[in-house]
């Protein structure tokens, strides 16, 4: 345990999340949600915030993706060691699953600042001789299994994490759940509140509700009901074993199913969403709710490519910590910003020839799509109609990067990757397409710098924030996006990118691909082509409006100030 000793007596906070993005050799994340949690890390360190994190060690990792002949996702396991990365810590400590104990113990990750703090990161793991076979798995797979191992893991993260911190000898007063996943934390909290045999009136809770909400805050980032985990009570009762009684579980958890976000909700004295009309949304949702709204940010130094890194440094010497300075970026010398970029952008297109031999121009413009492939992201509405598409690339040449995994039983997003390598094949004479497979994070910072234009198509109004954009515009990259999430409150038409439709207009796929078409053909493709001056303005716009604001440092400002310090 001497690892931990040092930050026992100054951490308060713990944030639990089930995927954490800490560095690309470390495979306990699958996207957003994870890369969030790793941005939070990194922010907490800079700004010297006494938190721990707390996630699963998913030593099989996500997805390893390999791609076949016909543009079909191979889905493989993608390993990591994490002896390789973290150290053992003693403590271990059991949670009792369908009637077992099933044991645990926590890897060490130091995560450390460039700016003097450091912050723990436990990763929680099963993979132990004192468990059976089965259960040494449950923290193996990110996302793996049916719907029984998702509830073990979420056990193992949820009341697991929150034993193991005690053990280690953590006193923690405020405790963030990073998404439903995490909820069970809140029973595992609650178990020292019920009350005394002689205070309990028959149809009064048997414990302290408020007690727990004053130490719990969750973000929910789910903004659809289909999204939520959620679990049959036969099955709980079968896993769980009588962790909490199953009627009190019912009233804070849904009658018909055990709903992982009403529980969290219910035992949360600060709930929040994660962009203005997320925050709209799940109040609709989930009526009855104070929702608050803390927009996403991105950790600007992890997303920042070297080239505008060493112009920012250069400029405002606090960039990293204050990215605030970054308003002034629109002072800084177009032509500074114009190599910087295209040395970005050479480094992708390299990447792209290294990875799939697609030959690309440095002088033509570049689109960029890469996210979670999954079918309300949309990745084929750039497709819509093939023909208007082709007849604008004749016209104005431009050129496609992709990518994206998709989970191995989404049977949607995993045809999605067919149908797009299809497209690329029919189009190959007229628009260079590449896919770059194996996403992770460090293609994903190599896109976001690369491209000339980030393009995003949800299907609104399922995007809660959305964070890739607000990383292209950390590099000046300009977004081409629906009008969902954060980029409603980001959007500064024709100053810090483009709009495809309008926030109240028709969000079906055929009036949407119109409205991306004309866009394109009209404003996108000529600027690039005929203005510089105007193109290379928008760029330092983007940086000057759009990264000095939705950054992770203001995003952990505001956690800390409301969230964490403020009354729940």
């Amino acid at each position: 345990m001497h690892h931990v000793e040092a930050f026992l007596s100054r951490t308060r906070i713990a944030h639990f999340s089930m995927e954490i993005a800490l560095r690309p050799e470390i495979h306990t994340y699958s996207g957003g949600l994870g890369v969030l949690a790793g941005d939070t890390a990194r922010s907490a360190a800079d700004l010297g915030l006494p938190m721990v994190f707390v996630s699963l060690v998913s030593r099989a990792g996500y997805v390893r993706q390999e791609i076949d002949g016909e543009g079909r996702q191979i889905a493989q396991p993608n390993p990591w060691r994490p002896e390789d990365w973290a150290k053992p810590l003693t403590a271990m400590i059991a949670v009792a699953i369908e009637s077992r104990e099933v044991w645990l113990r926590a890897w060490l990750y130091e995560l450390s600042s460039p700016l003097g703090h450091r912050v723990p990161v436990l990763l929680l793991d099963t993979d132990l001789d004192q468990n059976e076979p089965g259960d040494r798995e449950l923290t193996h797979y990110l996302y793996g299994g049916d719907s029984a191992y998702r509830l073990k893991q979420e056990i193992v993260l949820g009341i697991g994490g929150a034993e193991m911190l005690r053990a280690l000898g953590f006193t923690i007063e405020t405790y963030h759940l990073n998404e439903g996943h995490a909820a069970l934390l809140t029973l595992s909290l609650l178990r020292p509140f019920r009350r005394p045999d002689e205070d309990i009136i028959p149809g009064e809770p048997l414990y302290e509700h408020m007690s727990v909400r004053k130490c719990c805050v969750f973000t929910t980032h789910t903004p659809v009901e289909a999204g939520l985990d959620k679990f049959d009570y036969a099955l709980v009762q079968r896993v769980l074993d009588d962790y909490l009684e199953i009627d009190e579980l019912k009233l804070l958890a849904g009658q018909d199913r055990l709903n992982m976000t009403r529980l969290a909700l219910n035992l949360s004295g600060f709930v929040n969403g994660v962009s203005e009309r997320h925050a709209e949304t799940a109040s609709h949702i989930f009526p009855g709710y104070r929702v608050r709204a803390i927009t996403n940010g991105v950790h600007p130094a992890t997303w920042t490519h070297p080239n505008f890194a060493r112009l920012y440094q250069e400029n405002f010497p606090h960039w990293a910590h204050e990215p605030e300075a970054l308003a002034r970026a629109d002072q800084l010398p177009d032509e500074a910003i114009w190599s910087a970029h295209q040395g970005a952008k050479q480094d992708l297109l390299a990447t792209v020839k290294q990875q799939t031999g697609v030959v690309m121009r440095e002088d033509v413009p570049l689109l960029g799509f890469a996210r979670r492939m999954t079918q309300y992201k949309r990745p084929d509405l750039l497709f819509t109609d093939i023909g208007r598409l082709t007849a604008i690339a004749q016209k104005q040449p431009f050129q496609l990067v992709f990518a994206g995994l998709a989970h191995p039983r989404d049977e949607a997003g995993i045809a999605l990757i067919k149908t797009i390598h299809g497209h690329m094949r029919e189009l190959r004479a007229n628009i260079p397409i590449a896919y770059l497979p194996n996403y992770d994070m460090q293609i994903a910072a190599r896109m976001v710098a690369g491209v000339d234009i980030w393009l995003n198509t949800p299907l609104p109004p399922m995007e809660a924030s959305g964070t890739s954009g607000m990383k292209a515009a950390v590099n000046g990259v300009l977004n081409l996006s629906v009008l969902d999430g954060w980029w409603i409150e980001a959007l500064i038409e024709g100053v810090t990118g483009w709009s495809i439709g309008t926030s109240d207009g028709p969000t079906g796929d055929g009036a949407q691909a119109t409205e991306l078409y004309d866009k394109l053909e009209k404003i996108v493709l000529p600027l690039y082509r005929d203005d510089r001056t105007r193109w290379i303005w928008m760029m330092k716009q983007a940086i000057s409006k759009i990264a000095s604001y939705f950054n992770s440092q203001r995003m952990m400002r505001r956690y800390a100030t409301e969230a964490y310090i403020g009354e729940r």
